[in-house]
Formats: structure tokens, sequence, C-alpha cells
């Protein structure tokens, strides 16, 4: 698997990640006038459909292409439906928007996005797509490390994890620094994406944040085929830390209607732990 997003964009993952994100922004601007956003992998903040990583990988015409076109999606789809046609002027879908640009786009006046990326030509990039964006800015840098220093002690906040899970110690470092955030912040909210191979690696994840993690905690499986080959990504999950009511709802109904509609034989699961 090739683990530059821009093989990926688009995909069955970017649609379940991005209607929540999208979700869940709107419920913490809800709960007060500033919100300040730490994105750990940013990557490149936007993505060429048209380029030669999207159409050789094919993903995103089975991705967002469909739901463009789908006359059965959640009411939960509509706003990352609308977000790609303003984006692409109301015309075909060549273009696909990563966090960086779905949250800038979502910002208030007083609300902040920090994105950081680690590797340096993706860091370029992000720089440029979001160049003369107000309140946001972005970092060349280790965005563990970087979400611990830069959450606020107090406010509404949110912690993105998307990490390209190259590293073998990603899922423990995940639980690190949500522990952290959670210490520093006990209004910080967070999600986590992580790919679904196969069921021991999420379930073990999900017993290590239970010891780790002092907070409220949702997840939920996009299973778009049987987990019987754990070298295949069988789908993803999402993990939100402090989820206000209402987004366990929306996390089910984006899940549900894309492993169903969009798997072979796929499936959706819900988890409310720490209720």
């Amino acid at each position: 698997m090739n683990y530059r997003h821009a093989f990926h964009a688009g995909n069955f993952a970017d649609l379940v990640k991005h209607a929540v994100l999208l979700d869940l922004l709107a419920r913490l601007q809800a709960e007060g006038p500033a919100l300040t956003v730490v994105d750990t992998h940013a990557g490149r903040g936007l993505y060429d459909l048209a380029g030669v990583e999207a159409r050789k990988s094919g993903e995103a015409e089975a991705g967002i292409q469909r739901l463009m076109t789908a006359a059965d999606m959640p009411a939960a789809f509509a706003p990352l439906t609308a977000a790609v046609r303003r984006l692409n002027g109301g015309g075909s879908v060549r273009r696909y928007p990563g966090s960086p640009w779905l949250v800038s786009e979502a910002l208030r006046p007083a609300d902040s996005y920090l994105g950081c990326e680690l590797r340096p030509e993706e860091h370029a990039a992000l720089r440029e797509a979001l160049r003369g964006r107000r309140g946001v800015r972005t970092l060349c840098a280790d965005g563990y490390k970087a979400a611990v220093a830069q959450t606020p002690t107090q406010g509404v906040a949110l912690v993105l994890i998307d990490p390209p899970f190259e590293r073998a110690d990603d899922y423990v470092r995940i639980v690190e620094t949500l522990a952290a955030v959670r210490r520093r912040n006990r209004r910080a909210a967070a999600l986590v994406w992580l790919p679904l191979k196969d069921l021991e690696t999420f379930d073990s994840f999900l017993r290590d944040l239970e010891d780790e993690v002092d907070a409220p905690l949702l997840a939920g499986e996009t299973r778009m085929r049987p987990l019987t080959d754990p070298l295949k990504m069988n789908g993803c999950a999402l993990v939100a830390m402090g989820a206000p009511e209402g987004l366990g709802a929306v996390l089910e109904s984006v899940s549900r209607w894309t492993a169903e509609t969009l798997g072979e034989g796929g499936a959706a699961r819900l988890f409310d732990l720490r209720k």
C-alpha cells in the first residue's frame, strides 16, 4: 500500500472521515465563540483527482465520484458534498479537499487552525494551499508533539490525528498524545482516523485508550469487506474523544451507508465507551 494520500484522496475512508469532521466542527463551534483546531498529520490540503496518483489507484472514482451522484445518501454527507461542489465551482469533481481545506473554510473570525506536516514537500504544498487564510498556521514539525504543546489549556479545542501508519509506534503515540491533551485541557476533543485491517489491532488500540485516557470515547468501524485478509485495508475506523452529544448517530449513519453501498458485504459497528 502506498501511504501518500494523493493515491487515496476522495476514497471511502475520506468520505467517512470528512463527513464526521464537518459535523463535529459545527457541534464544537456551538459550544463557544472560539475553537482551536490542531491537525497532527495535515498532508497537502488539496488533491488533484486528475493527477497520476489518483488515476492510478482509482479510489476516488469508487468514493467521492459515486457519493456526488448518489440519490440515497444520508443527510450527514450534505456539508461534505456542498464543500466539494464549492471547490470545483459546481462542475465536475477534479479536486478533493483535505481536512486542512475543509477546516479553514469553516473557521469563524475567532477560530484558529494549525496544520502540522513533517514531510517538507507535503508541508510546502500545504502552506501554499492555505496561503492568506486568516487564523491559519502551518508547521513542518512532529504533529504529536505539536498537539500537546499547541492545544490551549482552556477553551474549546479539537485535535485531529490521521497518520499514514508508516511507523510501528503510531498507535502508541496516539494514545500518549490523547492522554496528554486530555490532561492539558479537559474540554479538548479529538478525532482519530485508523485503517481497519484485522480486528485485534483495533481492539487492542481501544483497550489501551480506555486504560490511559480519562475521557468519553466513541468508536465507529466502517468494514468495507469481511476482515479475512489482514494485509488489506478492509475498512477504516474513527475514534472520537470527548465527542458532543449527537455525533454517534452521525458516525453510525455515515459508516453504515458507506460500508453497505460502496463496500463488498460491508457492515458498520459503533461503540460508545465510558458512558
